[in-house]
């Protein structure tokens, strides 16, 4: 599969292929790492529910993301996910090759960069992704090699979404919303990507990923020890520190909308590294298909503000952040605004 980085590794071990190359106004700048993007205790729900979901409000308005810790989902349940996931992205090139695809309905799909027939550039990404919710409907299709990665996966896959609902639940109550708002099918499904950024000769040159915002409701991040995330603030790029067995947890476009702009969905991207490959496992909270995305009517009259933006299906509002694709950086947020 002459498309995936990690069947090329021992050609690109010296120098980086050209179709990787990015124009110089586009590759990364170096960014030293950030002390301040806040870091939340999930044990502090026990000791002051009020002061904790103020923590949550604050750095999903002033950052977009934070760190959270002691969340529940077992050190040892962290660590297996990415050592599973790496296990995949090891595989022979023949045992990953059934689940490449370039075709975006495919639930089980591999897939290199962004949009690679299309792209001129490509990045220095491949991907794993697939539902989870609800596991039986789902996990029949996940991957039988790892001889454990449904067992982990399927695990992971209902620990992380517990903690998923229980931020929504904690983010509805920060903003004032009615009590369950994002149960049922605003937060219906979940969707899984391992990332896989193998070891780059050069990373000045490229990205793992561009500048891009998430499309759902929550993004929470198992990125292991590796650094390479980056996050934009104030229009400076500001590198996530890996914390040991802590989610980072981003803001999505849908919860922007919804939120009415309190909330904000920042921008991110990923840069590999030249000391070790970065395998990393992203969970998606999302709404289903044929939810309707919108400003929550209660938070409109509360705070007697006019919608900032327009309802949307679902659906419509993925197709639309697919057709303003994130490799060439533009804000799919933009054709919603009133």
């Amino acid at each position: 599969m002459h498309k995936l980085i990690s069947n090329k590794c021992l050609t690109i071990q010296s120098a980086v292929p050209e179709s990787y190359i990015l124009p110089p106004e586009r590759r990364p700048s170096v960014v030293p790492p950030c002390k301040t993007i806040p870091v939340i205790d999930l044990q502090g729900l026990h000791r002051d529910r009020t002061d904790l979901i103020q923590k949550i409000i604050k750095a999903s308005q002033e950052y977009g993301f934070f760190q959270l810790t002691n969340h529940g989902v077992s050190e040892q349940l962290m660590q297996d996910v990415l050592v599973v996931g790496k296990e995949f992205f090891d595989l022979p090139g023949e045992e990953k090759e059934r689940f490449y695809s370039e075709d975006t309905n495919q639930k089980c799909r591999l897939k290199s960069s962004l949009n690679y027939d299309e792209e001129k550039v490509h990045f220095w990404r491949e991907s794993f992704r697939h539902p989870c919710h609800p596991l039986e409907d789902y996990i029949h299709e996940w991957p039988q090699n790892p001889a454990r990665y449904r067992e982990v996966f399927g695990s992971y896959s209902i620990g992380v979404r517990k903690v998923g609902l229980l931020l929504l639940d904690l983010i509805c109550e920060g903003l004032g919303l009615e009590c369950g708002y994002f149960g049922g099918e605003l937060s219906q499904g979940l969707l899984m990507s391992i990332n896989h950024y193998p070891l780059c000769p050069d990373p000045s040159l490229v990205l793992g990923l561009p500048k891009h915002g998430d499309p759902y409701l929550l993004t929470l991040l198992n990125q292991g020890h590796v650094a390479g995330l980056q996050v934009l603030k104030d229009e400076q790029w500001l590198a996530v520190e890996p914390i040991s067995n802590a989610f980072v947890v981003n803001i999505n476009h849908m919860l922007q909308i919804i939120s009415n702009g309190k909330l904000k969905s920042a921008d991110h991207r990923v840069v590999p590294s030249s000391n070790a490959a970065r395998t990393t496992v992203v969970s998606f909270i999302r709404p289903s298909n044929d939810s309707l995305i919108e400003p929550a009517k209660s938070l409109l009259v509360n705070e007697c503000r006019p919608p900032l933006y327009k309802s949307c299906r679902c659906i419509d509002f993925l197709g639309s952040y697919r057709t303003d694709t994130i490799r060439q950086e533009k804000d799919p947020l933009e054709r919603y605004m009133v």
